[in-house]
């Protein structure tokens, strides 16, 4: 007889990806996996998000047999550049009025791992960000809230108020996409059933 699903641990201190699995009804544990995350020469940003994604859900499932694993890595991209975490409010600041009034994309890779066995995928998400001036960006930047944030903004939280439109799923900008993440549960036998995951 079964003894339920296997533990599911998130590698990450993102406090928005633990929401994102307590909204399902997925109990978890988050153990953030220390990965070396600088970019590789060359290395285009949809495939350095899934090597990291691969890489933190694998260097933790190699301590933890048994579990699920999830591990996620976003990027912001413009202009083919990648915007990682601002270094202070004034990075904070160029970085949102380089994003103003225009486009670009979220990519965040999601992989699970489980006994040596690693799924990943990316997805990625067209955000179309409202007018504003440098105003509003200090305004948005002295809240601190963009600060732990890649691309300088929360698409969740206040930051909501810049963003003029998406093309894409929502979560990927979170930064765990969530269709994407059950998809690769299933591929290790797991099935999501409205708050537990039950075997395939």
């Amino acid at each position: 007889m079964s003894s339920g699903p296997p533990p599911l641990v998130l590698a990450s201190r993102s406090p928005r990806r633990t929401d994102l699995l307590t909204m399902l009804g997925l109990a978890h544990e988050t153990a953030p996996a220390d990965v070396d995350e600088s970019w590789l020469p060359g290395e285009a940003p949809v495939a350095h998000a899934e090597r990291l994604a691969r890489a933190k859900a694998a260097a933790l499932a190699a301590r933890r047999p048994g579990a699920l694993v999830v591990g996620s890595d976003t990027v912001v991209v413009i202009d083919g550049e990648l915007l990682g975490k601002p270094a202070d409010a004034a990075d904070a600041v160029r970085m949102l009025l380089r994003l103003a009034g225009r486009t670009h994309v979220v990519a965040t890779g999601v992989a699970v791992a489980r006994d040596g066995v690693v799924h990943a995928a990316v997805e990625t998400t067209r955000v179309r960000m409202r007018p504003f001036g440098e105003d509003l960006a200090r305004a948005y930047a002295a809240t601190g809230e963009p600060l732990d944030k890649a691309g300088a903004y929360g698409i969740q939280s206040r930051g909501a108020a810049l963003v003029e439109g998406i093309e894409g799923d929502f979560f990927t900008v979170v930064g765990l996409p969530v269709a994407r993440l059950l998809a690769l549960l299933e591929a290790h036998g797991w099935r999501y059933a409205f708050g537990t995951l039950e075997a395939l």
